[in-house]
């Protein structure tokens, strides 16, 4: 058998719970209590929602974050019915090394055997098109610091403390508890019949999709993806790595991971979540407005860390693309320190660079699409917050605005050869 392993969904290894910029979540404290936020003998059925799909499926599980080794067992994926419930007959047990038990030590991660999707009789089935998965699992004893990614913007479900072993079930019953995060399970990818090419948005909380819909797939990396795959069917998927709060440069490793809430820097995470997902080819580079937000760094500085970083990847990923992005305004924003002029003043100076630089094999104009010229804020129409309610931040743009930056993307420019 050919195989043609390619990414088909990701979720950066953001932190330890619960120092993240969640959206939505449900009161967890009585479920992982602290001091420690662990996880004791708990099940997790994590819903996700693979960009393509292949004959065979293998998963990633991180303990990026932890402090110990974590052991997990009862692994399954099935296809999600609703809610917390299995589609009857889909359910798969997962094995690691052809155990059905995998540790993890501190700090690593652990890809899956491959699990061979029997009950998909036509990858060509257009009735797949969105349709999720639900990974399950559960933690053996107390897993100490769970690597979490916090904003997932997806439902979904997890079991008390001490419970029995649920995973194997297509019930909703054991899983009577929901979260707006991704808890361990930090990618999937899919065997699929021919090459396929995997395009990464790497960034911040743009990327991430702050004041787009939950459970409505509306970020802008979303919408690319539909657009790809309108064109280009399942030769190509679209996985995102952002993280709400990330930087470029920081925070210090000195930070604590309760004040480092976006998770480490681009620059330390690029190994892990991008260089080491499966058959990456083009990466779209979002990013820069939390460091100037944060930490008030020059745009020098974030400029030689983005070529740095750029240079990085192509040493690492041969032939791969890498296309730039300008940043969206923030002027005005409500945010701690977005809103200031003097942001604005940097973000226009890196913008210039991205869009006269030659270091990119293309750009992205991201800010001509959002911005309303006569306030140098995002347009109106693009703030009001869609997710939760509200008035808006004026720095994540909602749903009009993600979709008016995917109408900015030519997805022609995604999948061309590197020279």
């Amino acid at each position: 058998m050919n195989e043609h392993w390619a990414a088909a969904w990701s979720a950066s290894a953001q932190g330890p719970f619960p120092y993240g910029r969640e959206t939505a979540q449900p009161d967890l404290s009585a479920l992982f209590p602290e001091p420690g936020y662990s996880a004791t003998n708990q099940s997790f059925r994590m819903i996700i929602r693979p960009d393509i799909w292949g004959r065979q499926l293998r998963i990633r599980l991180s303990n990026a974050h932890g402090s110990k080794p974590i052991t997990f067992k009862d692994l399954y994926v099935g296809m999600q019915s609703m809610s917390s419930a299995i589609l009857p007959g889909t359910n798969r047990q997962i094995q690691f090394y052809g155990l059905d038990i995998v540790t993890i030590e501190a700090g690593q991660w652990a890809v899956s055997d491959p699990v061979t999707l029997d009950f998909i009789t036509n990858l060509k089935d257009p009735l797949l098109t969105g349709k999720t998965i639900a990974v399950s699992f559960q933690v053996s004893g107390n897993s100490g610091p769970m690597t979490y990614h916090a904003k997932a913007l997806q439902t979904s479900y997890l079991s008390e403390p001490d419970a029995r072993e649920v995973c194997s079930s297509q019930e909703e019953a054991g899983f009577p508890y929901s979260t707006t995060s991704w808890f361990f399970l930090d990618a999937v990818d899919m065997n699929m019949n021919a090459p396929t090419k995997v395009i990464v948005a790497f960034g911040d909380s743009i990327s991430d999709g702050s004041g787009s819909t939950i459970n409505g797939n509306d970020r802008w990396p979303d919408v690319v993806s539909r657009k790809l795959h309108a064109k280009f069917g399942d030769s190509v998927a679209m996985i995102n790595q952002g993280i709400g709060g990330n930087q470029i440069l920081g925070p210090p490793d000195s930070t604590s991971a309760a004040e480092r809430i976006g998770g480490i820097s681009a620059l330390k995470r690029l190994e892990r979540d991008v260089v080491s997902m499966t058959g990456v080819s083009t990466v779209i580079w979002l990013e820069g407005i939390n460091d100037f937000g944060f930490t008030g760094v020059s745009e020098e500085d974030v400029i030689e860390g983005v070529k740095h970083g750029v240079a990085v990847m192509r040493k690492s990923i041969p032939g791969v693309r890498i296309i730039g992005a300008t940043l969206t305004t923030a002027l005005n924003a409500t945010t701690a320190g977005h809103g200031k002029k003097s942001v604005d003043t940097r973000r226009r100076a890196f913008n210039n660079f991205v869009r006269t630089t030659n270091i990119y094999d293309g750009i992205i104009d991201f800010d001509a699409v959002t911005i309303y010229e006569a306030t140098g804020e995002l347009k109106p129409e693009m703030v009001p917050n869609s997710c939760i309610g509200g008035p808006g931040d004026k720095l994540h743009p909602n749903r009009i605005g993600y979709q008016s930056m995917a109408a900015a993307v030519d997805v022609n420019m995604l999948v061309e050869e590197s020279d």
